[in-house]
Formats: C-alpha cells, sequence, structure tokens
C-alpha cells in the first residue's frame, strides 16, 4: 500500500500535489532548494484549503488536519519512508534526469517513483533511475486540486503491478485516471498544445483578436477557457517546451513552435506568473 508520499518541488503542481494528497489522508514530505520556496508552497496550500472553508466544502478541523500532514524540507534523505515519491520539478529534462539520479540512494528499494511531466520520454526518464520497473509517469493537470483528471503513462520498463498500484492511488486521492502509451505530449497534450499553437498562429497571422479566439473556442466549441487564455495560465514557457519536444520527438513540422510563442518567452511575457502574456494581469 501507498501510505506516505515524498513530493518534489513547492511550486504550483508540487503544492497541489501535496495539498489533495493530505485531504485524502495521506502524510506527505515536500522539498524544494529552499526554506523560502516551501513557505511560499504551504502559503498556497494553506490559502486554498480555507478557500474550501468558506465554500463549505471542508471543515476548519479538516483543513488544520490536511496541513498538519504536510512536513517540508529540504533534505531529500526524508523520503527515506516514503513508499511514493513524485517529482514535481520544471519541465526540463536535464533537470528531471538530475534530481531523480540523486534520488534514488536515498529511496527504499521497494518505493515507486513518479514524474510530472507533461511531455518527457517516460521511458528515457525511468532509464536515469536505479527502478525502471517501478517508474511511472503522472501527469497531474493545474490546478490539481480542482482538475479529476490524472494521466497515467507506463514507460516501456514499468511493470503491470507499479502501474496497478498508480491507479490505486489514483482513486484514493479522488482522482479519475487514464493510462496512456510513452509519446511525446501522451494522449492528452498531444491533443491539445497542438490545438493552443494553432491559436497562437491564427492571432500571429492577425486572423482574430486574442479575445475573439477565445470567445469563439469557448462558445463554437463548448471549451471553459480559451486556448489564448489557457496558454497564460500553463505558461508559455512550458508551452513552448513542449511544443519544441513535439517538433523534435516527432520530427513533423507541423508541431514547430509558433514564432509568436517564441517571441513573447524572450520577452519575457510567459502569461499569468509574470503579469504580462496574450492578456495582462495587473501586476
Amino acid at each position: 500500500m501507498i501510505e506516505q508520499i515524498g513530493i518534489v518541488g513547492a511550486g504550483t503542481m508540487g503544492n497541489g500535489i501535496a495539498q489533495v494528497c493530505a485531504a485524502a489522508g495521506l502524510p506527505v514530505v515536500m522539498t524544494d532548494i529552499s526554506d523560502a520556496a516551501l513557505t511560499r508552497g504551504m502559503l498556497v496550500v494553506s490559502n486554498s484549503l480555507e478557500r474550501l472553508v468558506n465554500k463549505q466544502k471542508m471543515t476548519d478541523a479538516d483543513r488544520q488536519a490536511a496541513l498538519a500532514r504536510i512536513t517540508t524540507t529540504t533534505d531529500t534523505a526524508k523520503f527515506s519512508t516514503c513508499d511514493l515519491v513524485i517529482e514535481a520539478a520544471t519541465e526540463n529534462e536535464e533537470l528531471k534526469v538530475k534530481i531523480l539520479k540523486d534520488l534514488c540512494p536515498k529511496l527504499r528499494p521497494q518505493a515507486l517513483l513518479a514524474t510530472n511531466t507533461s511531455s518527457i520520454s517516460i521511458t528515457k526518464l525511468a532509464a536515469a533511475t536505479d527502478r525502471p520497473d517501478r517508474f511511472i509517469g503522472m501527469h497531474f493537470f493545474n490546478p490539481v486540486p480542482l482538475m479529476a483528471l490524472l494521466e497515467l503513462i507506463r514507460g516501456l520498463q514499468t511493470s503491470d503491478d507499479t502501474h496497478a498500484k498508480a491507479a490505486d492511488f489514483a482513486k484514493r486521492i479522488g482522482k479519475v485516471a487514464i493510462t496512456a502509451k510513452n509519446s511525446p505530449g501522451f494522449a492528452v497534450n498531444r491533443i491539445l498544445c497542438p490545438m493552443i499553437n494553432e491559436a497562437i498562429f491564427a492571432l500571429q497571422e492577425g486572423l482574430a483578436t486574442a479575445e475573439d479566439i477565445d470567445a469563439g473556442m469557448k462558445l463554437g466549441c463548448n471549451h471553459p477557457i480559451g486556448p489564448l487564455a489557457l496558454a497564460d495560465m500553463i505558461g508559455l514557457d512550458t508551452m513552448l517546451s513542449v511544443m519544441e519536444v513535439f517538433y523534435q520527438g516527432f520530427n513533423d513540422p507541423k508541431y514547430r513552435p509558433a514564432p509568436l510563442l517564441k517571441e513573447m518567452v524572450a520577452a519575457g511575457h510567459l502569461g499569468r506568473k509574470t503579469g504580462q502574456g496574450f492578456y495582462s494581469y495587473g501586476k
């Protein structure tokens, strides 16, 4: 049974995963490179849980209990008692490989290891570990506490037992799991990110304004949020990284990142997190 969770990274995805695990009754150890990053991550969790209390979706006692289940540390040696460790660092292959290699000697031999990558090869990341059969992709969606989906991705080496335990874990934390094979973007982002990239091409070509593109997709296709607003939420740097993985992985020009996307990232206009993307956010 998976009873204790380790999470690498206290950013948007890491603290969201920590929150849902703690709210489901699982003790969590969350690490990051600095105490300041951990403090910011815990503040996000606390505020998120407070909103649930205000909406009467959680009692204050449950909120306090969930917060008490999360331990923060900069020392990854604290993962030694964890049954599952989830890497949720920045979408950068070189960084993820380094983190995974550093983690392995600190984990119990039977512990499962997962990555929250949205595009990088699970098979390739698994090969960087000492437990490729116990390695799996767990692609959570942002914002983690609100999004029901958990995409499980099997590498070539992932065992049936590992997949089964990951599926049970998904149920335990209240997520609905789908399973995809290892391929750039897996299932969801393989469809979603090229659509967003095409919306950026449409804006770049002056086909319509950002507002009209987003309104068209919301009202004409029943999407809850337009593709350009969604890109701002995801982060344009993350979008560019994903499209570059697609372009290189498939060697197909249909996946080339829109030049406007590259320009926006070069300008530091990364979306909501910087206050400026395809829309302004008043920061």
